[in-house]
């Protein structure tokens, strides 16, 4: 029994052997210069994570003009409305 846990040792040491340097390009991947010219580009609101998306703005705004009021958007729940 000792000499499959010596294997069983050895092959773990093996695999965070080779597997430490492709973590290591992995994560280096991530990282990037971006000089100042390109910083207008990824500034952009269409490049931002968020629920309101520039398609969504548009939406929002054909909507607002259709039905003649404007907000309201995120308000959640029902009711008659005559408060």
């Amino acid at each position: 029994m000792s000499k499959a846990l010596q294997i069983l040792r050895e092959s773990r040491a093996k695999c965070a052997l080779y597997a430490a340097p492709v973590v290591l390009v992995l994560a280096s991947a991530g990282c990037a210069t971006v000089r100042p010219e390109q910083r207008a580009v990824l500034a952009d609101p269409t490049m931002q994570f968020d629920e309101q998306s520039a398609d969504q703005a548009a939406l929002d705004h054909a909507l607002d003009n259709r039905e003649g009021s404007t907000g309201g958007g995120s308000v959640r729940g029902g009711g008659c409305g005559c408060n």
